[in-house]
């Protein structure tokens, strides 16, 4: 790079790496363009909160910027970026037209996080107590605007090796368009495992996830209800900790300390609490993307109990750190045997570093993603081109989307 290029984040949220693997996601993302040499601004319309990284320590400028409003036509005009990265569907659509118009040349990237449409057709379906099917999908309106988003966008960012095969043969998205970028992280070294807690110095059961997320409050109520009481006949003496950041009343009233079930709400050191954990329970019923929860139990050298959906696209051919299984009686069969078989528990610990190593060291990714940047940046009018259905949502979806807007900030402005 000749000269210090600008990428410009517009932030759903403003991230909060220990409340949920989206904030550890987007720093993620922050060091591989800082590493190429950017110099990043991140935008949000959102309010600021109290577990929020210090983006200036990241040498990250921050910029609020309000919903409706023509300041940011001016904001990011001036600021003339590069590269734009849309957090989530949702603000491309939001913001999307503007750096359309006001930085025509700006690379505009998509960080899908996870399939919305995904997450939200399985969680209809489970409601519904039926199995889920791709015609759900094609049925669902998030689906429509997620994937015009995918298709405004010149590149996508997708985690999930299952939602890269679901977007091109379900949605016939072109490959040119999507990016295969999971989680990205440091290798796991010999000296770092000497240093994980032992079998023995470890105890009881751990659940870790953000309660604003609904396949977590969903996970806590099954374990609650279904495979807590079942694991606690096999280990009288065993402990469930709950932890999460944001818990509702409902969360909180589920503590039980009599039955070992304890609400413990936000984690401290999340990290910490995973470690000195013997096993991470995680029966997740619907959902999609990788998940943050499982990849730190590996990072941690703590086996993990999950379903079909928790483990979906995560360890590739390599074998899981613990079990895999939907049926609540093999759960917590499963979770009782791992947590008295100091060999078995061994044997999937080193599994999960396995699958670290070989398939999130962010080694594997980086330059490879570099050049395809690169190369968008160089090649963007005729990747354009080649991009016609996207050309033509950019005319029409968002002539509807930018005069829905003006007339909105117009209301807004008579308010005052």
């Amino acid at each position: 790079m000749n000269k210090t290029q600008t990428l410009l984040i517009i932030g759903f949220v403003w991230p909060e790496p220990n409340s949920s693997a989206a904030g550890g996601r987007m720093l993620q993302l922050i060091e591989q363009f800082q590493q190429q040499g950017f110099s990043i601004t991140f935008a949000s319309p959102a309010m600021d909160s109290d577990f929020m990284v210090d983006l200036a320590s990241l040498n990250v400028e921050k910029k609020s910027i309000a919903l409706n409003c023509s300041s940011f036509d001016l904001f990011v005009k001036e600021l003339n970026p590069a590269v734009v990265l849309f957090d989530r569907f949702m603000i491309e659509e939001q913001f999307g037209w503007r750096v359309a118009e006001n930085c025509p040349d700006a690379l505009r990237i998509l960080d899908t996080e996870d399939l919305h449409c995904l997450r939200q057709a399985r969680q209809k379906a489970f409601k519904k107590k039926r199995e889920f099917t791709l015609t759900d999908l094609l049925r669902e309106d998030v689906a429509k605007r997620e994937i015009a988003s995918i298709l405004r966008c010149d590149l996508s960012l997708i985690i999930s090796e299952f939602e890269m095969e679901l977007l091109k043969t379900t949605f016939k998205i072109d490959e040119k368009l999507l990016y295969y970028l999971p989680f990205l992280l440091e290798p796991i070294s010999e000296n770092t495992f000497k240093k994980l807690p032992t079998f023995e110095q470890r105890s009881d059961f751990v659940f870790i996830g953000n309660f604003l997320h609904e396949p977590n409050w969903n996970a806590v109520q099954y374990l609650k209800e279904t495979i807590w009481p079942l694991l606690k006949k096999q280990l009288p003496e065993a402990n469930l900790d709950v932890y999460g950041a944001y818990p509702s009343q409902k969360v909180l009233q589920l503590h039980k300390p009599k039955e070992g079930f304890n609400i413990k709400g936000r984690a401290t050191d999340a990290n910490e609490v995973v470690r000195n954990a013997r096993i991470v329970l995680a029966p997740l019923r619907f959902g999609a993307g990788i998940k943050g929860k499982l990849i730190e139990a590996m990072q941690c050298g703590t086996p993990s109990i999950t379903t079909s959906i928790g483990a979906e696209s995560m360890q590739g051919n390599l074998p899981w750190n613990g079990s895999i299984t939907d049926d609540a009686n093999k759960f917590a069969e499963a979770a009782a045997q791992l947590y008295q078989d100091k060999k078995l528990w061994t044997t999937a610990q080193h599994n999960g570093i396995a699958i670290i190593n070989q398939r999130y060291s962010k080694g594997l990714f980086e330059n490879d993603f570099a050049q395809k940047v690169q190369f968008l940046l160089v090649n963007l009018p005729q990747h354009r081109l080649d991009n016609f259905f996207g050309a033509l949502l950019q005319h029409h979806t968002l002539s509807s989307t930018k005069y829905m807007s003006r007339w909105i900030e117009a209301k807004n402005s008579k308010k005052e």
